[in-house]
């Protein structure tokens, strides 16, 4: 189960779409949606994703996303899980300001930064305040946690494919997804008119690079809000899934 449990994962996986006009997004400070993560049928652990208000960040002004993840007490006694990602992106989302993430899984511990010179096209890696790494990025790049919300900016519809840059300061890919069809979930937060994306994971590394048969599907509201409200992945360690049991809107 290492490294594989917390929202991080599930997230982090999703590949986002090219930014397009759009009039007003589908998210603002105040948004919270409520999590329950499941390794097979086992409640594993709950998590939250929300957009909260923020001022400047490195000069610039910014929209502020996090995403916090932790276990259950009952897996705690095994394998404690206490995952926080932070991710600042530029007002219009077209582009990562700033992406924190500080993960604690059983005796795996990590903490980086990644500075995004959007200028320079470089993306600056930092651990424990010094620096680690530097990767060329395409103009309009992403960090993980970003992407999900760019992809919430998009009009989905079945048979639509859409590709864009991200990055984690390590190296930049080209995430990938494809609409796959429209769809009705029920999860704990109720019934949803829903649109099937599956994400490419072929560029993606960790537990999907050795699991050859590796599979991710993101059931995505089919309405304004597009809100992710179901998550399944399969690997060679097993099933995962995510599912929404609570959503706070935005405040006006």
């Amino acid at each position: 189960m290492k490294r594989v449990l917390p929202l991080a994962l599930l997230l982090a996986l999703l590949c986002g779409l090219p930014p397009a006009a759009r009039a007003e997004l589908p998210f603002g400070p105040g948004e919270k949606l409520h999590y329950n993560i499941y390794w097979t049928f086992i409640l594993a652990g709950s998590a939250t994703l929300e957009t909260l208000a923020s001022g400047p960040v490195e000069g610039q002004q910014a929209l502020y996303f996090r995403a916090l993840a932790k276990s259950t007490p009952f897996i705690d006694t095994f394998y404690k899980v206490r995952d926080s990602i932070e991710s600042f992106v530029d007002p219009a989302v077209t582009h990562a300001i700033l992406y924190r993430k500080d993960q604690s899984e059983g005796d795996y511990v990590r903490h980086y930064v990644v500075r995004f010179d959007k200028n320079g096209n470089v993306a600056y890696r930092y651990s424990k305040g010094k620096f680690k790494n530097a990767v060329i990025i395409p103009t309009g790049s992403f960090d993980p946690l970003s992407m999900l919300f760019l992809f919430r900016t998009q009009p989905l519809a079945p048979g639509f494919a859409f590709a864009a840059p991200v990055t984690d300061g390590e190296k930049s890919i080209t995430g990938t997804a494809k609409v796959v069809k429209r769809e009705t979930v029920t999860t704990p937060a109720g019934e949803f008119d829903t649109l099937l994306v599956e994400p490419d994971v072929r560029n993606i590394g960790g537990v999907f690079r050795k699991s050859p048969n590796a599979t991710l599907q993101v059931w995505i509201t089919n309405d304004a809000r597009r809100i992710p409200v179901r998550v399944k992945s399969s690997v060679a360690v097993g099933h995962f899934s995510m599912e929404l049991t609570g959503y706070d809107p935005p405040k006006k």
